[in-house]
């Protein structure tokens, strides 16, 4: 096999492992679903179930301020731009 042939092989394989995202990255978005779940899960009860007051209200907002955040994140890691989906120099 030519000098020429194994450079582009090589390079092939390097392009390919760099466009993958690494453990922590995967580990990270898990982490963001999770986190979305249970904000989701949280603001649910207090809808349902807490007492109707300033205070309750402002943590409700709190929590959907926190679940868009996250959701942002984990919407830019499946396109490729967040989390899981962000290029490795």
């Amino acid at each position: 096999m030519s000098s020429e042939a194994m450079h582009q092989i090589l390079e092939q394989i390097e392009t390919d492992v760099q466009s993958r995202p690494s453990p922590i990255e995967f580990e990270m978005a898990y982490q963001a679903r999770l986190a979305i779940d249970r904000i989701r899960f949280a603001i649910k009860h207090i809808e349902q179930f807490a007492p109707r007051t300033d205070s309750m209200r402002e943590a409700g907002l709190q929590l959907l301020d926190a679940l868009e955040r996250l959701e942002s994140v984990d919407r830019g890691s499946n396109s490729g731009r967040g989390l899981a989906g962000s290029q490795r120099t």
